[in-house]
């Protein structure tokens, strides 16, 4: 399943354009503009040994990234989330036009009766990207399951179906409902599931306590560290927030990857795998034209087409606030992984430039 190691060459890559792209990257490190990550990267299932760059550990002893550092991966969680219900679907055990308050009846109030199982996972279920007392939920180190109480309560921003709006609480929603089918918690389900069967030993949904001495640090303004709530402290280390609590490293996640361009080999039926992957906004019949046209396409969990620059329209993608994003791309073989520190970074610079190492 993961992808071998081998060399550039073997891969298919040009290795002086592969050696530009770790030169970006060190001088990132360098300038301190991203203070340290690690990239993958394979095409044809051959993984080229990941290459760190820069600083684990933001003050104190000196300490350099490591290839196999474990990284709070954000957003990247989704497409996980995502792929744990869509394995229960392929298992007949839910639809996706099933409405999702048949399995959560405290959710079908105020419009949301009319909200799908797809629409969770196309971000068209209308519901907020983050709930408006977010903020003061976490400083008040609510558990998961407030989070969904909350949502069961809100409103909608518009109609199911009918715009494609971000939205990381209907993410949140789909883990409820993968823990409500499987009558398993959604970190035990992920574990079983797919990390165990996918080879993925350093991944898990909140963070394992037995990979915590390789965890790099989140390089957060100073007022932000002090908060006893954010990305590095163990409120939101422990969360196992289905729209943005994962950990893993970047070997784990090109083994994610290399699963999908292989069509699900092994965990996934062949339909299940190609759906996840291509283009679903835009089936749904109640989106504009207009819609359809201006908004980023999304699968079921992934980002479709406009993968950094050169990416093809069959690429699919998804990043994290953290500093993290993966790709890959069936036109070429190639896949993608970039972890890093510094949220909001320029990481699509360095996908670009491994996307033109492809010969």
């Amino acid at each position: 399943m993961s992808p071998r190691i081998g060399t550039p060459t073997e891969a298919g890559l040009d290795p002086a354009r592969l050696q530009q792209t770790y030169a970006l990257l060190d001088h990132w490190a360098q300038s301190g503009r991203v203070p340290g990550g690690v990239l993958a990267v394979a095409r044809q299932g051959v993984l080229v040994p990941p290459r760190a760059f820069g600083q684990r550990r933001l003050a104190g002893t000196s300490q350099p990234m490591e290839a196999d550092a474990v990284f709070l991966v954000a957003s990247v969680t989704k497409p996980v989330t995502a792929l744990a219900a869509l394995i229960l679907i392929e298992r007949g055990r839910c639809s996706l036009r099933d409405p999702v308050c048949a399995y959560v009846p405290e959710f079908g109030n105020r419009g949301k009766e009319a909200v799908q199982v797809i629409h969770l996972f196309t971000h068209t279920s209308g519901l907020p990207d983050m709930l408006p007392e977010n903020t003061e939920l976490r400083r008040q180190h609510a558990p998961l399951a407030v989070f969904v109480e909350h949502i069961c309560q809100c409103g909608l921003l518009f109609g199911p179906g009918t715009r494609v709006r971000y939205q990381s609480m209907g993410t949140a929603m789909l883990g409820h409902l993968v823990e409500k089918i499987s009558g398993m918690s959604l970190p035990a389900f992920m574990q079983q599931e797919i990390f165990g069967p996918l080879g993925m030993h350093s991944t898990s949904l909140g963070l394992n306590p037995a990979l915590a001495e390789r965890v790099a640090e989140v390089n957060l303004p100073e007022e932000e560290q002090r908060l006893d709530w954010t990305w590095n402290q163990p409120y939101w280390q422990h969360f196992g927030a289905p729209w943005g609590g994962m950990f893993s490293t970047v070997a784990d996640l090109a083994a994610l990857l290399q699963f999908l361009l292989e069509e699900g080999r092994g965990l996934l039926g062949i339909h299940a795998a190609r759906m996840m992957i291509a283009d679903q906004t835009s089936r749904l019949p109640a989106l504009s034209h207009e819609e359809r046209h201006r908004s980023q396409a999304w699968g079921l969990g992934w980002a479709v087409g406009n993968w950094a620059d050169l990416g093809s329209a069959r690429s699919f993608w998804h990043g994290g606030a953290t500093g993290t994003l993966v790709g890959a791309d069936p036109a070429t073989g190639l896949l993608c992984a970039l972890f890093t520190t510094q949220p909001d970074g320029p990481l699509y610079y360095a996908v670009n430039a491994v996307q033109g190492a492809v010969v």
